[in-house]
């Protein structure tokens, strides 16, 4: 009997190590396919970002999976909570940024590549999200009908422009961040009649996207557009559809305040999903986005500029010259947003100009 029940005991220790195998087993396939991948949930369009995620799969080996939106995907995130299979989310303007915090999908991120990459005006102090590329907002000015070569955001208030710009919704998020700007250098009163002046000098009420302000100076509806520097570029070199060259032909681009503080800069940016399922592989492809090839690729396929120094920018951006960038942080932007859009609600601003 000693002798049997030793051999059954052999035998269910054989049984255990032959389960545990198995289970290794598993456990291996299923770390080497959580291990492989990264997945992304993208308001940038394709066009733009998959050659970033063709060059990083390329050096990494990593799959990247991307979910592309307009919009929804933060709230997407919210609803999905621990669920989400996003590791990843690529969004733009400050505004987007902060809300994925907000929301409660981001979580903060300790990397030494990306603090050496992404200057400190352009990350959040807490790591929730960090710049990938920069656009300035600009003034499109009629080289028709204004002769001047400079500008300040502060004379788009004055009585001599009245009729004569045009602007998208004062509630868009590119708006919002200029506006939340003005409030930081002058307070919300001064900032409050600054929007109120720009508001009487409207040539109509404000719609459309960045393009279609152009197009309304072209069309002689007013003789300065609000817009960001990209556009300028999208314009210029569009071959589909030509008669937008001839939008950005009839314009000069001005950098408004280059000659004192500098001009308002916005973001585009990356944050890491708080229930991220690949946190190695989605820290990877942020620091890869912050390096030097992504960045070159953001700036030769839209024209934007950098955020990691040292890299160069692409021929028609140098074309516009050096831009001297508002140094105030977007992390103070982004505090002031809410104000900015209760100063739009308050003046009216997207009735247009009173007569």
């Amino acid at each position: 009997m000693r002798k049997l029940d030793l051999r059954f005991g052999r035998m269910r220790i054989m049984a255990a190590l032959a389960a545990l195998a198995v289970l290794a087993g598993f456990a291996a396939h299923e770390h080497a396919t959580a291990g492989s991948e990264v997945n992304v949930y993208s308001y940038r369009q394709p066009y733009l970002v998959n050659p970033l995620f063709d060059a990083f799969t390329k050096e990494t080996g990593i799959k990247v999976n991307v979910v592309f939106a307009k919009k929804g995907l933060i709230e997407r995130m919210a609803a999905e909570g621990l669920n989400s299979p996003a590791d990843v989310l690529l969004t733009v303007d400050i505004g987007r940024l902060t809300s994925a915090v907000k929301k409660g999908i981001s979580q903060s991120v300790s990397s030494e590549t990306l603090a050496k990459n992404v200057p400190e005006a352009y990350r959040d102090p807490a790591g929730h999200w960090f710049g990938l590329t920069r656009r300035a907002r600009v003034i499109y000015a009629s080289k028709e009908r204004v002769q001047q070569t400079s500008i300040t955001y502060e004379e788009l208030a004055d009585p001599k422009w009245k009729g004569r710009i045009c602007i998208r919704s004062g509630q868009h998020v590119y708006n919002i961040a200029l506006i939340a700007s003005m409030i930081a250098h002058h307070g919300e009163a001064k900032a409050k009649a600054w929007l109120q002046g720009v508001k009487s000098n409207l040539a109509g009420k404000p719609s459309g996207n960045d393009r279609a302000q152009v197009k309304r100076v072209y069309a002689g509806e007013c003789d300065l557009a609000v817009g960001n520097t990209y556009y300028m570029a999208k314009m210029a070199l569009n071959d589909k559809e030509p008669e937008q060259k001839e939008w950005a032909a009839s314009v000069n681009m001005l950098f408004p305040n280059a000659e004192s503080r500098g001009t308002h800069v916005n973001l585009s940016g990356v944050v890491m999903a708080k229930h991220a399922p690949n946190m190695q592989n989605a820290l990877k492809l942020m620091e890869f986005l912050s390096g030097p090839m992504a960045q070159g690729i953001y700036a030769s396929t839209n024209h934007e500029y950098p955020v990691a120094g040292g890299v160069p920018m692409s021929e028609m951006v140098q074309s516009w010259g050096e831009l001297k960038a508002d140094p105030i942080t977007l992390s103070e932007i982004s505090e002031l947003r809410a104000r900015a859009s209760e100063l739009v609600d308050e003046v009216l601003f997207n009735d247009g100009p009173t007569s």
